[in-house]
């Protein structure tokens, strides 16, 4: 007999727990359905594990490179064990996905450990892990089915054909690896293994590494990357990736020239897709789905079907963990009928955790142009904050970019010493429509890296103080 639901949300990721909390606090009777990793790809192999990797990363590099700095007479005895980062990371992972688990018992959110598919708008089958089987009725079904890697044509994984997935759960890593892609996935891997001895090449086809970043903050990156002797090749696209059988060979081509790498790993970091198939979307018949192969959606995150609801990876919108979890809230509150709020995507918060951080949001300084605003941009060095130098961390900056003639904040964009903590008071400022006028008249505590955020909006409001 077929079990009825207000919500059945497909998929426990970050988007999908989420929606499913907040249904079940609106007084919707709640059920969601996971075969595997509860948490989704973030909690289980992807942000939360690779952060505590970039830790331990982080700490490699002191202790090898800059003891010195700090007054640590280590010689040159000091060696790093790669199979206790894992260890740990994997740790960190596990409390989480736990703590995932208590707060769909805690909100009384039915659980389903298998594999959902959809039979119809109101109908989910799900094929549980003990070898039975439910049926599920709903008034309203929630897709968070997130995202699948995006291979580039012609890859074929194996033994040392990888993705971040083999990577990130491999207790042992290469003496060699070349990292295909220089997104936030393929400069935090070679961050990690840098620090731990293997011998790096980050291959971008896009003319820098964090192609989508503005264009300073990647110029940055590169001069710190290089400085660490992290190899790079820009503007070079892979032409072929062949398995050696004891590694991966991989052949690249820039202006016309041909380069064979030859490596232990091949990490394809090429991004990711929407993920569509194997839950009976053809069951939805007429569902819309964009050119670029995601769930369309609108601002309340329906389809065009009603009552079946989109979030997270699979809608294509930003496949980032905490736009997912935003998009189940407002989902859920639609749902429910309460109020609510709608997303500027463009304006959501954007990080990557290499050291130097990166974090930023809104337009960069090109795309603000080529809309045609007329722009101020100030730049603050960390270089002129004593936080940062206290810490040992004064390379690089914060940029930000507003409308002349309102004074609106169009963008930021942050690299240096944890950025990533500093984006929430300039993404509240511009969702609320304050000035840098506003945030240079707050008082922000010294010495902190905050201050970074005051000097710039004094600057953009005529006055800066300390530069």
């Amino acid at each position: 007999m077929a079990k009825s639901y207000d919500v059945v949300v497909l998929g426990a990721g970050p988007g999908g727990y989420v929606a499913a909390i907040r249904s079940a606090q609106l007084g919707l009777k709640t059920a969601i359905v996971e075969k595997e990793w509860w948490g989704g790809v973030c909690l289980n192999v992807g942000c939360i594990p690779s952060k505590a990797l970039l830790r331990n990363a982080e700490l490699a590099h002191i202790v090898q490179h800059r003891m010195k700095e700090f007054g640590f007479n280590g010689g040159q005895g000091v060696s790093v064990d790669y199979s206790v980062a894992f260890k740990r990371s994997r740790q960190v992972s596990g409390r989480l996905v736990k703590g995932v688990g208590f707060l769909m018992k805690k909100n009384g959110i039915d659980t389903y450990e298998g594999w959902g598919t959809i039979q119809n708008a109101s109908t989910v089958t799900v094929a549980l892990n003990d070898g039975s089987t439910e049926t599920l009725q709903t008034k309203n079904l929630i897709l968070a089915t997130g995202a699948v890697v995006n291979l580039l044509p012609g890859v074929t994984l194996s033994e040392h054909v990888i993705t971040y997935l083999e990577a990130i759960l491999s207790e042992t890593l290469p003496k060699s690896a070349v990292i295909v892609g220089a997104g936030p996935i393929g400069v935090e891997f070679a961050y990690i293994m840098h620090n731990y001895g293997v011998e790096v090449t980050l291959v971008e086809y896009l003319p820098h590494l964090l192609p989508n970043e503005d264009e300073e903050v990647s110029a940055e990156l590169e001069k710190q990357y290089k400085r660490m002797g992290v190899r790079f090749l820009t503007g070079t696209a892979m032409k072929k990736v062949e398995e050696t059988g004891s590694g991966a060979r991989v052949t690249v081509e820039k202006d016309g020239q041909t380069e064979v790498l030859e490596a232990e790993w091949a990490l394809m970091a090429t991004g990711f897709k929407p993920r569509l198939e194997g839950y009976g979307l053809e069951n939805l018949p007429g569902l819309a789905i964009s050119p670029r192969g995601a769930i369309e959606i609108d601002e309340r995150m329906a389809t065009n079907i009603p009552g079946v609801w989109a979030i997270g990876d699979v809608t294509g919108k930003l496949m980032l963990a905490h736009v997912g979890s935003a998009m189940g809230i407002i989902a859920a509150e639609n749902i429910a009928g309460v109020e609510t709020t709608t997303l500027d995507y463009r304006m959501m918060p954007r990080c990557t955790y290499c050291q130097p951080q990166v974090a930023s949001f809104g337009y960069t300084e090109a795309q603000a142009r080529e809309a045609g605003f007329d722009i101020e941009v100030v730049r603050f060095p960390f270089q002129a904050n004593g936080k940062a130098l206290g810490l040992g961390e004064g390379v690089g900056f914060v940029k930000v970019i507003q409308d002349r003639k309102y004074g609106e904040i169009l963008g930021a964009h942050l690299i240096g010493p944890d950025v990533t903590e500093l984006l929430p008071e300039l993404t509240l400022a511009q969702k609320w429509e304050l000035t840098a006028h506003e945030i240079a008249r707050n008082v922000h505590a010294h010495p902190t890296l905050s201050e970074a955020l005051m000097e710039v909006a004094h600057g953009l409001a005529g006055h800066m103080i300390h530069l």
